[in-house]
């Protein structure tokens, strides 16, 4: 089997979407006509992932067999390294990778997850990833918490998506949102705080006390992201656990966060490598004794490769993530990813086990 073509474009699920609310896909085609799909993240319509791939990747797999995966993903990086290692180009190796281990699959009749060595669990808890709480006002954030209960997660993470230019805008009003959502849910029910990178390590601390008294379970991003050092000081000088990673873009870069003192990691299947990428942090996790708990919000293809990585790992310590849900990439898909009873269920057809209406998708095929 040989790659014959790679086509690479964004999605666009409303007539109404700006361009940076696109997807970004990819698609394998092989001279035995099946055809794997991958995603890209999808920052800024993930157009300079695409362009990558258009320009730069596709050229240089077609002739290529897609079952040595891993081999052409480090050929790849290292020979476009110079175009920057973190961003960009490890989302478009990421979405080629998604693709030929969905090809892998589809030529073995057999899902991903069979493929990396078995799972574990089919069934997957989640946990319901609320976003933008920083600019909602107290009893806003109440009322969208329990509107997402009905999903049934087994825990709970409220992202603050604030201004990263400003830090510690409002360090009190932040805390009285994690303590009234704590009040909603009671005691022991599992609750997280994402910071998205909005305070000085100062203000980290104090902010990771309150949460500590509040038995949150782990307090995410809480400084930003480039500066490792800083996110170590606060991972060792609270007892929450402080998890980083879903902006870090190589094993390297996520090396590094546990060599200054982060217990949990969280890269992201569409940003560093797709599934051989975070197999590969799943063995760093493991190696160094820390948690592998990956961010994803993308809510098909993304999701669904994420789900088969956790489904083949051992110590799944807490839930998936579920970003805040939404309909719209549903008709593209004949089988897409919906909870049940509180679980999602891994697709156990060949490859990711997706299904693709093609009519649907190519109506929403727009070119960048």
């Amino acid at each position: 089997m040989k790659i014959t073509r790679i086509d690479a474009y964004q999605v666009r699920w409303s007539a109404n979407d700006k361009p940076t609310q696109h997807s970004a896909f990819v698609c394998v085609h092989t001279d035995d006509g099946l055809v794997g799909i991958g995603e890209a993240s999808p920052m800024q319509g993930g157009i300079a992932s695409l362009a990558i791939v258009k320009h730069h990747v596709a050229p240089a797999l077609i002739g290529a067999d897609p079952l040595d995966h891993a081999v052409l993903q480090d050929q790849l990086l290292h020979s476009l390294v110079k175009l920057g290692p973190e961003g960009a180009l490890t989302g478009a190796l990421a979405a080629i990778d998604i693709a030929l281990w969905d090809l892998k699959g589809k030529l073995t009749g057999l899902p991903v997850y069979k493929l990396i060595g078995g799972a574990w669990r089919t069934a997957l808890p989640f946990y319901a990833s609320i976003g933008g709480n920083g600019e909602r006002s107290l009893d806003d954030v109440l009322r969208v918490v329990e509107a997402r209960l009905a999903d049934k997660p087994a825990a709970v993470k409220i992202r603050f998506d604030n201004d990263r230019t400003k830090l510690d805008t409002d360090i009190p009003g932040d805390i009285a949102k994690a303590r009234a959502v704590r009040r909603l849910l009671g005691d022991g029910y599992p609750l997280a705080f994402d910071a998205n990178n909005g305070y000085t390590t100062g203000g980290a601390i104090r902010v990771g006390r309150a949460l500590e008294e509040l038995g949150y379970w782990w307090f995410e991003e809480p400084v930003q992201h480039y500066h490792v050092r800083a996110m170590g000081a606060v991972a060792r000088a609270l007892d929450i656990t402080v998890s980083a990673g879903e902006q870090s873009y190589t094993l390297a870069a996520v090396a590094d966060l546990i060599d200054a003192g982060v217990r949990m990691v969280q890269p992201d299947i569409v940003k560093m490598g797709g599934i051989t990428g975070l197999l590969r942090c799943a063995a760093l996790a493991h190696a160094h004794g820390v948690e592998l708990v990956p961010h994803q919000t993308q809510p098909t293809i993304g999701h669904t490769a994420n789900l088969h990585v956790l489904a083949a790992q051992m110590h799944a310590t807490k839930p998936a993530e579920w970003n805040d849900p939404s309909s719209r990439t549903h008709a593209v898909f004949r089988n897409p990813p919906k909870p049940v009873g509180g679980m999602f269920h891994v697709p156990d057809g060949p490859g990711l086990g997706l299904v693709v209406e093609q009519a649907e998708l190519d109506d929403r095929r727009v070119g960048f």
